[in-house]
């Protein structure tokens, strides 16, 4: 796709210094700008890169002041990253914009689809779906039965959603995320084997929820597994079965929730989190990457270790935790001392 400066100085409400025709296909950095590039400039320390950039065209604050003349075509703006983002946004929307259907597929003939939908190829929808519009189905996408998915929903190629699950609106969820699989869940019989026990729940997404890829969300035993509007899960992510997430909580890569866990509202989840089942954890938690999570928590707590406790007393350890191989040799010096003064007291 290409755009002159005239297209975006128009997206964007900004006015053009240079050559209002010139085209750009592709995005760079401003110190690896090449022509037929876009790039911005909001930071001043990368300020002597516009006048070296190859980009044709330059994003800029309007109160720049150029110090000498550039090559580069600008686009003036009242906040250029911000300006980026809004382009980077409408890039999106136009890249993605698929419609229509690919051959091959299969659709169910109970399943309904709503209008300007994109179904990609080898892509499977099983009985009594019910899909929104504008909603893209990108190739390889299993579907299962009875499954609902709103509207503006995006699922990239290789996802797996397995029957009965809900999706909201306006959800996006990357390749190779598989929602509604079997919960963990077995027991032991009296030969000490483990048996299955059935899941026979669902998982619930509310809308505006953003799942990376390669992450899995599990089916409850009963009832429903629940990620609430605005949640936005990184890649590579294990919620169990039957936990449910507070509405616009984030939570990074790596992270494992057990079952039946309830996390809050606007928390903060760093990478490597594992965090026990049946727990209550509060809203507008911050959980630091690599913590283990074995207790309740109460709202707006900051945690730390594993297990995990209060940021500020982690901090203060760690420094004792830094220090104790000079503490330990301070110690072994002090008791060489106290035996020496003991054989010479004797």
């Amino acid at each position: 796709m290409k755009f002159t400066a005239k297209q975006i100085a128009h997206i964007l409400e900004g006015d053009i210094v240079g050559n209002p025709d010139v085209e750009v296909s592709k995005l760079s950095k401003i110190e690896e700008g090449k022509e037929g590039s876009l790039t911005f400039l909001s930071n001043p320390k990368y300020n002597p890169y516009l006048y070296t950039t190859k980009a044709s065209i330059t994003i800029v604050n309007k109160s720049l002041e150029l110090e000498k003349e550039v090559s580069s075509t600008l686009i003036k703006v009242d906040d250029a990253y911000k300006s980026f983002s809004k382009l980077l946004e409408f890039y999106n929307q136009v890249k993605n914009n698929k419609q229509g259907r690919e051959e091959p597929h299969y659709i169910s003939s109970s399943a309904t689809i709503g209008s300007d939908e994109y179904i990609g190829a080898f892509a499977y929808i099983g009985e009594n779906v019910k899909i929104g519009n504008n909603t893209k189905i990108y190739p390889n996408v299993y579907i299962g039965d009875n499954v609902v998915i709103g509207d503006n929903c995006v699922l990239f190629s290789g996802v797996k959603i397995y029957s009965e699950t809900e999706i909201g609106s306006n959800c996006v969820i990357h390749s190779g995320a598989i929602i509604g699989s079997d919960g963990f869940g077995f027991a032991p019989d009296e030969k000490g084997e483990f048996k299955k026990i059935p899941q026979t729940g669902n998982v619930i997404i509310e809308d505006n929820v953003d799942i990376g890829s390669g992450s899995t969300i599990d089916r409850a035993t009963l009832g429903s597994t629940v990620i609430r509007k605005g949640v936005k899960l990184d890649n590579q992510i294990q919620i169990a079965h039957n936990v449910e997430i507070g509405k616009n909580t984030v939570i990074a890569a790596q992270t494992g929730i057990a079952g039946s866990t309830k996390v809050g509202e606007n928390c903060l989840i760093g990478g490597q989190v594992g965090i026990s089942g049946h727990l209550t954890l509060g809203n507008n938690l911050k959980i630091q990457a690599q913590s283990g999570i074995s207790k309740n928590l109460k709202d707006g707590e900051v945690v730390q270790g594993s297990p995990a406790f209060h940021y500020p007393d982690y901090n203060k350890s760690y420094v004792y935790f830094r220090n104790l191989p000079k503490m330990a040799q301070q110690i072994n010096k002090l008791e060489k001392e106290l035996n020496t003064q003991n054989i010479d007291d004797e």
